[in-house]
Formats: structure tokens, sequence, C-alpha cells
């Protein structure tokens, strides 16, 4: 099908392939995103799909990996533009998909399985440079820690930016899906002809039972929402979930790849990447409690607002 990405403002704009403004960070907005606009405009006129650039950024990612296991700084700094490359790349396949209407949840389940990918080759990679340096094997463990360490953190800031998408953007703007309702879909396919669909649903349904596990008073607050109004979430109800939350996003977003990138390429540059995993478990961790905590007692606070609306109607 021909695309045409000159006749709609809507496929001309940067804008328009943001989730939402308030979530872009500084870096995203003025770098990344103008990058990945520019590219998924190009990869559209290629007839390439989000998928198929997702792939390409994740074999940068993880080469990139791969090149931090070496004690060279010149080829940690190669590591570090394709770890930038792949970045880019991620922006750019949802940037894609929205320019072109082609998003999907297992278009969002390979992004994030990429994702993933990238990051468990630079744990490895990190930990094999000092295994093999002479380290004692407990840096494979402090790797390890740190790497759940980051999966929880990753998933819950998904979740939660997410959440403000489907409570303040509108339903049709997020990705907030039940363990339940992905467990009965799963039940219902088969290995034997939907396999690949079935891989993929097995790893969203994990991730987002993980996500309730780490937030269950988002999750009912999102349940007792569906029930009390199922045709549109209100505006007083919108408003205030924002003027909760928002506050919050910057402090989220000091949890995604950004950051994390900041801080392990400073630490290449001086040749210590191994405090990394010691940000993972201090300084992010106590971030994310601090942030679970703070979200959950809000939620909770609006979990009373909405059944004191349903008691009152």
């Amino acid at each position: 099908m021909e695309i045409d990405l000159t006749a709609s403002d809507a496929l001309s704009s940067i804008e328009k392939t943001y989730k939402a403004p308030e979530l872009e960070g500084w870096i995203d907005i003025r770098f990344y995103r103008k990058i990945g606009f520019h590219l998924a405009r190009f990869f559209a006129r290629l007839r390439m799909t989000p998928a198929a650039v997702t792939a390409v950024g994740c074999v940068c990612g993880v080469i990139a990996g791969h090149l931090y296991y070496y004690r060279d700084l010149n080829l940690n700094i190669l590591g570090m533009l394709l770890h930038v490359v792949a970045n880019a790349f991620d922006n750019a396949d949802g940037q894609l998909a929205r320019l072109t209407n082609r998003q999907s949840r297992m278009g969002r389940v390979i992004d994030s399985l990429a994702d993933h990918l990238i990051w468990l080759s630079i744990y490895f990679n990190l930990a094999l440079r000092y295994v093999v340096a002479g380290s004692s094997i407990t840096v494979g463990l402090l790797a390890l820690a740190a790497g759940l360490s980051h999966a929880c953190q990753g998933a819950a800031a998904d979740y939660y930016r997410n959440g403000y998408l489907y409570f303040v953007r509108g339903r049709s703007r997020a990705d907030l899906d039940s363990s339940l309702d992905l467990r009965m879909e799963f039940r219902d396919l088969r290995w034997r002809d939907q396999s690949w669909h079935k891989f993929l649903l097995a790893l969203y349904l994990n991730f987002t039972s993980q996500q309730e596990l780490l937030a269950p008073g988002l999750q009912r607050l999102h349940k007792a929402i569906e029930r009390a109004f199922p045709e549109e979430i209100p505006l007083w109800l919108q408003k205030r979930y924002r003027d909760i939350a928002q506050p919050m996003l910057r402090w989220w977003r000091l949890l995604m790849t950004n950051t994390r990138m900041l801080f392990l390429f400073l630490l290449l540059f001086i040749g210590q990447p191994i405090w990394y995993f010691w940000l993972e478990l201090t300084l992010f961790n106590f971030l994310l409690v601090y942030l679970l905590l703070y979200q959950e007692r809000a939620s909770q606070s609006l979990l009373q607002l909405v059944n004191t609306h349903r008691e009152a109607a």
C-alpha cells in the first residue's frame, strides 16, 4: 500500500508520533524523537514493518553489549554509538507504527523482547568482562540481581506510564491489559499452528502479571473504573488522575533507558562499569520503592473516590 507522508498533517508532525508529550523526556524530544521521526518516514517509504525496524535495532544493541566486554575504550565508545543507534531505532519502530497506523499488541511484545535481549547482552558481557579479568564469580550474582532489579523497574515504569495514558489520554491510547483476560486468550491458542503468537503472548502474560504484582492498587483501580464507567472515563476523574500522577512522570522517566545509558556511558569512560550494577541495586531500587508507595497511595485514594461515586449514583 502506498503511503503519502506529505498529504496529511498527521503524517508530517513529529508530535503525532508521540505517545503523549508529557511522557517524553528532554533527550527524547530534542534528540531521539526527531531522529526517530525521520527514520520512520524513511522506513515507511521502504515499506519496512515496525517489527523489522525493531529487529535491526536489537542487533545493534546486542553487538553494543558485546563491545562493552572489552577493556578498550575505543571499542567501548563504538559500543556506545551502536547503543545510541539501537535506542534511535527503538524510538523509530513505535513512531513508524503510529505513522502508518500499524500499532499492535504483538508489536509491543516484540519491542519489549528486543529491549530485554539488548540489556541481557549488556549485563552478561559486563559480568564476563570482570570474571575473565580475575574477579570472583559472585560478580555474576551481582549482575543477575541488578538485571532482575532492572526488569522490575522497567515493568513498573511501563505500567504506570500506560496507566496515565489510559486514565488521562483515553483507553484507545493505552496498553493496559489484564492478566486474567490474557490467560484466557493464551489457553485458546494452539501450539501446533499458532506457536509464535502463543510464545509472544506467554511473554506478554508474564510481563503483565509482573506489573500487576508490583502495582496491585493500580490494577484494582483499573477494574473498578471498567465497571463504573464502561463507556467513557468522566472528565473530572481524568483531571483528578492527571493532577496526582503528572508530577511523578519525571521521576518515572529516570527509570527508563536514557538515564541508564547516561550512567553506563560515564562509568565506561572511567573504566568502572561494575558500579552500574550497584546503581541498579541502590539508587534505582530506592527510587522504585518510593514511587510505588506514592502511586499505590494515590490509586487507593482514587479507588475510594470511584466507589463513593458508584454508591451515590
